[in-house]
């Protein structure tokens, strides 16, 4: 019995370590999981933002993506105005994880009229 003592002292920090090790990771999983939810809604607003000029001619389409986008905290990264003023955009939302740096989430949209017909 003497040669255990202090044994549970060595289990509880080795459980300890465990757990919080366990806790960042989750923490990092959900601040990269509402990054991705954050980028997915810039997407869809600037998409729409962008549609909305499309289907009235409005060559400015892309712009008014890239200003709603910059205002949801993303940066535009693509945009295609197609036929019948259907709009597709990419955004990118930056997002810090510690130490682990800086990364980012993606995010991509489509908006516009139904096809005629």
């Amino acid at each position: 019995m003497r040669n255990e003592r202090g044994s549970a002292t060595v289990w509880v920090l080795a459980l300890s370590a465990v757990l919080a090790l366990l806790a960042t990771a989750a923490v990092l999983v959900g601040i990269a999981a509402v990054a991705r939810h954050r980028a997915a809604g810039a997407a869809d607003l600037a998409a729409l933002a962008a549609a909305g000029r499309a289907v009235l001619g409005n060559p400015a389409a892309c712009p008014a993506a890239a200003e709603v986008a910059a205002a949801n905290g993303a940066e535009l990264t693509g945009c295609r105005v197609g036929e019948h003023g259907v709009v597709e955009v990419a955004v990118a939302v930056p997002v810090r994880l510690g130490r682990l740096g800086v990364h980012t989430a993606h995010g991509r949209a489509r908006a516009g009229p139904g096809a005629p017909g």
